[in-house]
């Protein structure tokens, strides 16, 4: 129902369209918030540079990638040298706060609204910052959860206290071989709940969430809703992008706004009905803020 090419609605963070966002925040009757990774890099939670090298330069001279991602598909020989990368890989980007308080603003927006959240980030970020956690849905897994690596059973298991044993007690990129993760119900290998193929396990907690986010949108859609997009690309945009689109274009009370560093964009279809910003998600909302003082 959209045109192919989406339309650059704006390609800088102007007054006039932080005052519009203000009152459109202001004037709506709930609030649903989609969140991709450019939230998150906002928060400071990015993947190169200084940050990768604090945490990870031995891998870095070992191997010579020089990113955590590509680290976390490395082919390392050995398992407790997979796990070792990745025990430092889950601890930095979920259980260590983000370094900047952006989570922390846009809660800060919205606390007093009625909200719903669903992302595709999993590091956690929302709840840190104090998201109630009945009014989140975490679509493609959380970095603080295993889950069998068969899967045997659609069940997932809080790594934190391992997570944190790996770290302590990990020597020359190696944990030792007595706390590699194994599922306690077939003894198979545990592994992330992340989702990358058909294996990724859909636990309870994630079908609850699904239910509450779509009982959520089913109870207002057809109310005055600010589809609230925040740092969302193309990877994935049939979780949040096209959905929002498509809702915003079913209901005419509704206002789609796009934050974005770069992909601040819309389709002609709700072009009436959208605001784009385009610029540094955290800079926006602290003008937001300064605008509500």
């Amino acid at each position: 129902m959209f045109s192919r090419m989406p339309i650059m609605k704006s390609t800088r963070s102007s007054s006039p369209e932080i005052e519009r966002m203000k009152e459109e925040l202001e004037a709506a009757e709930a609030v649903v918030i989609g969140a991709g990774v450019g939230l998150s890099t906002s928060a400071g939670f990015v993947y190169t540079g200084e940050r990768f090298r604090q945490h990870f330069s031995d891998f870095e001279e070992k191997y010579g990638f020089h990113d955590m991602y590509t680290g976390g598909f490395f082919p390392y020989q050995t398992m407790e040298e997979h796990w070792a990368y990745w025990s430092r890989y889950i601890y930095v980007n979920r259980y260590m706060d983000a370094p900047k308080p952006v989570y922390q603003e846009l809660l800060g927006l919205v606390k007093d609204k009625d909200y719903f959240v669903i992302t595709t980030n999993v590091d956690h970020c929302f709840q840190k910052a104090g998201f109630d956690k009945k009014r989140l849905f975490y679509t493609q897994g959380d970095y603080g959860l295993f889950q069998c690596s068969e899967p045997c059973c659609q069940e997932t298991f809080e790594n934190e206290d391992i997570i944190r044993r790996m770290m302590e007690r990990q020597k020359e990129m190696r944990i030792p071989s007595e706390l590699l993760p194994v599922c306690p119900h077939c003894g198979k290998p545990l592994t992330m709940n992340l989702r990358a193929d058909h294996k990724f396990v859909e636990d309870e907690g994630w079908h609850q969430a699904a239910e509450r986010y779509n009982n959520f949108l089913r109870t207002r859609k057809d109310r005055r809703i600010l589809f609230l997009e925040l740092g969302v690309g193309y990877n994935t945009p049939v979780i949040i992008k096209y959905p929002f689109w498509q809702m915003t274009a079913g209901n005419r009370k509704a206002v789609y706004a796009c934050l974005n560093k770069g992909e601040a964009v819309c389709p002609d279809e709700i072009k009436k009905q959208s605001i784009c910003i385009d610029g540094d998600i955290g800079n926006i909302l602290t003008q937001l803020k300064q605008s509500r003082s």
